[in-house]
């Protein structure tokens, strides 16, 4: 019998092991993921690009919650910026039933916020979800939740209110629509992490978030706001700032600018008559710079407290440039007369005794050719020449020739008269420890109480005496600069600053007021210089905050400036 009559199966040709059989499986295992990556990959791209329209993904992207934001309070826990609950509404294009009507009924509900053309013209764009409006007032949500539309939602958001208003707006800042920081300290608070809990997804509310607690006093911010309101609408003046500093923790205790704005409501933030004046604004200070010049005389080793200048001519001449006194004495001063009478000859000489090299070194070591850094984003870096002539040197002597910010120069005052320490200004509450730990000495402490003794001496019997008030010895500097405009000086057009320390043998406190063209009235003699206006404005802010801050002492300090000559406005002589 033969296999013929048998349907027996073949033998397989091989039943063992083939390298060769394994490697084309895993090739085509290997073109299987890339073919699934690809496809993936290729839909993620799609989707971003628009491709596909997803209304879930959409709606999850624009319906995320604002985040929370923390509470920001004054130094005494005064709430200055909190979370508030609004309400806003959105569309879902494709739950309208009848699109006509409810692009009327809510055009109507809503009409600061769209029209009736506009809402047609979204609910035909093959959209299936838009905002109509944002933050809503109660009056206007009661008024949609009437309509019953269906596709028609309120939504309950995150809204930052301020409710001081205009007090302290410049330093708060404002969020944007989604409640992101987008000026002020609000821009600082977006870029301490908080922005990062959002991207993760992680859901906080603004009792889980640690609060900022700010160097600002409130009280004290709410009457330098408005002494300087007061002092601009008075002297006609067209803007202002001020600040209130502490010289030994470089705390802020308040700044302000005015123009300023409400703000609750941001877009004013943005306009430019309300900038912030005080940071933003770089200006020539005038006089006040003798306080510089005056630490960069004793401080260069070459000029002692008794040196002394013949100014009995009135003027000199620097290349082309003639400089003249604006008061001039007609005698020889020594270094604290020279500050007293506000002798720019004086000045112009002690600067050339020092050169220029040494007096741009300076500037350089107390900040001022440099930005101002706080926490806040908004600040201008000073303008002063590329090439430091002899021209330069003279007229940076007595304030004129570079433009600073009112911030920078408090700064550098700030180390003047605090005993030598150069603090970086902030706005968050801190301690004396806490300021010294990066602190440098720029200037030897004699030279520091130097500057506190001629300050003192200035408010006794020079300009300075408009800020006197009883019970907290106070040293101070005038500043009356002509505004440059197309670089023409201009006799009509000044700016007047006025800085006041208190008290003057152990300073805590430093007040800087700035008016932008005050003008002279009848109380005034018709006289715009700075004695008379921004000197009489930190005069009633002293009086009006001091007892705030520290209380009176009566009794004149003992011995204040130790080794310091006994000195009057006539001479000198020794105790």
């Amino acid at each position: 019998m033969t296999d013929e009559y048998f349907d027996l199966p073949k033998p397989r040709a091989n039943y063992g092991f083939s390298p060769f059989r394994i490697q084309r499986h895993f090739n085509w295992i290997i073109v299987i993921f890339i073919l699934a990556y690809g496809i993936v990959a290729g839909k993620l791209v799609l989707y971003g690009s628009g491709f596909f329209k997803s209304k879930e993904k959409t709606k999850v992207q624009l319906l995320k919650p604002t985040k929370a934001r923390p509470l920001i309070t004054d130094r005494n826990g005064e709430v200055l910026a909190t979370d508030i609950k609004k309400y806003s509404v959105y569309v879902e294009t494709d739950k309208l039933i009848e699109k006509d009507r409810a692009a009327r009924l809510l055009a109507q509900a809503l009409p600061q916020y769209t029209n009736q053309m506009k809402l047609l013209v979204e609910f035909e764009s093959g959209r299936n979800f838009f905002w109509v409006a944002r933050n809503i007032s109660e009056e206007e949500r009661e008024r949609v939740f009437r309509l019953g539309l269906p596709g028609v939602v309120l939504e309950k958001e995150n809204r930052r209110f301020y409710p001081n208003g205009t007090l302290a707006a410049h330093v708060l800042g404002s969020t944007d629509v989604d409640n992101r920081g987008i000026s002020g300290f609000e821009k600082y608070i977006d870029q301490t992490g908080i922005s990062d809990l959002e991207k993760i997804g992680l859901p906080v509310t603004q009792d889980e978030l640690k609060p900022f607690e700010l160097s600002i006093d409130i009280r004290i911010q709410h009457a330098l706001r408005d002494e300087l309101v007061k002092g601009i609408n008075k002297y006609k003046a067209l803007a202002g700032s001020g600040i209130v500093y502490d010289v030994t923790t470089g705390e802020i205790i308040a700044l302000a600018s005015y123009p300023d704005f409400d703000a609750n409501l941001s877009t004013d933030a943005q306009k430019p008559e309300n900038i912030n004046r005080a940071m933003v604004g770089v200006y020539e200070m005038g006089s006040t710079f003798k306080a510089l010049n005056t630490a960069l005389a004793l401080e260069s080793g070459k000029m002692n407290i008794n040196t002394a200048f013949d100014t009995k001519e009135g003027e000199m001449t620097i290349g082309k440039h003639t400089i003249h006194e604006y008061h001039g004495t007609g005698k020889r001063l020594t270094i604290p007369e020279i500050f007293l009478h506000s002798s720019n000859l004086g000045s112009a000489k002690m600067a050339l005794t020092v050169g220029s090299k040494a007096q741009q070194d300076f500037l350089r070591k107390m900040g001022i050719l440099d930005r101002v850094q706080t926490e806040l984003p908004e600040t201008q870096a000073p303008l002063y020449p590329k090439y430091w002539s002899d021209i330069s040197t003279v007229t940076i002597s007595y304030g004129h020739g570079i433009s600073v910010s009112a911030l920078a120069c408090v700064k550098a005052v700030g180390a003047l008269v605090n005993g030598g320490r150069l603090i970086e200004p902030t706005f968050l509450k801190r301690t004396p420890d806490e300021a010294n730990k990066n602190a440098p000495v720029v200037i030897k402490p004699e030279t520091s109480e130097a500057l506190r003794y001629v300050m003192r001496l200035n408010a006794e019997q020079g300009t300075a005496k408009a800020a006197l008030v009883p019970g907290y010895f106070i040293g101070g500097k005038t500043g009356t600069a002509e505004k440059a405009i197309r670089g023409f000086y201009q006799k009509d057009k000044m700016l007047t600053t006025f800085m006041a320390i208190t008290p003057a043998d152990r300073p805590r406190y430093l007040y800087f007021v700035i008016l932008d063209e005050p003008k002279g009235i009848p109380e005034t003699h018709n006289l715009a210089t700075s004695s008379w206006n921004a000197g009489a404005v930190t005069g009633k802010l002293i009086e009006r905050t001091a007892p705030m801050l520290m209380p009176p002492i009566f009794a004149q300090p003992e011995d204040p400036f130790p080794t310091m000559i006994k000195w009057n406005a006539w001479g000198i002589k020794k105790s």
